[in-house]
């Protein structure tokens, strides 16, 4: 029991890593959302070196602000520090999930129906992999050793959250076609944000209580 109550204890700490990590996860997110901005085509934003840097800088300070209020509400309410961790991760598994798909549409210039469904998939799937390590030594900062077991519970967990993904991204694409390709390319980023929130409520559930579960 005080072993258990020490490892919670530790997971509430923010340290020099935590800080290391989510500036890393607000740099990337910053750099992640340039091709989807591009896909966007929004009137508003003009695309340049100095643009990207304003973002870059942005989403670093944000992202450690937000997690250093999480860290405080987190004294009192453990789960929302770590809701928080996960949070963060999922953010930077979310923009490399968005960034890949819209390189691919972008590369392409396909953004609907299977061509859609299997870019979402390959997407969605090399964000899986990277979540199992942020969840797993920094989320949950699990002591386990790796299993076979762990892993496959991870697959399970994962796998459901692929097909709520890809399914209710590829359902929305679907029922709101459009011959537009600007649309296409918006509604394709809608229908990700949509699914991606599903899944990962999903997810982080999964994960707490029965992958990484202490």
């Amino acid at each position: 029991m005080e072993q258990v109550q020490n490892d919670t204890e530790s997971t509430l700490k923010l340290t020099q890593k935590d800080y290391l990590l989510v500036t890393l996860i607000g740099v990337s997110f910053a750099l992640f959302s340039i091709p989807i901005l591009k896909n966007l085509e929004l009137s508003f934003v003009k695309l340049s070196v100095g643009f990207a840097i304003t973002l870059v800088v942005f989403f670093a300070f944000f992202a450690n602000f937000a997690l250093w209020i999480a860290s405080i509400i987190g004294r009192k309410v453990p789960v929302v520090f770590q809701f928080a961790k996960f949070g963060a991760s999922g953010a930077f598994n979310t923009f490399f999930d968005w960034g890949i798909l819209n390189l691919l549409i972008a590369a392409t210039g396909v953004a609907g129906g299977i061509g859609f469904a299997i870019f979402k998939a390959i997407s969605f799937s090399f964000a899986t992999v990277s979540s199992y390590f942020w969840n797993k030594y920094w989320t949950f900062e699990s002591k386990k050793e790796t299993s076979a077991k762990e892993v496959t519970q991870f697959i399970v967990i994962s796998t459901i959250g692929v097909v709520i993904n890809v399914g209710l991204a590829s359902l929305i694409v679907t029922i709101f076609a459009s011959d537009d390709l600007l649309a296409q390319k918006r509604l394709a980023n809608i229908a990700a944000a949509t699914a991606t929130i599903i899944s990962l409520l999903w997810n982080f559930v999964g994960y707490k209580l029965w992958v990484f579960k202490k």
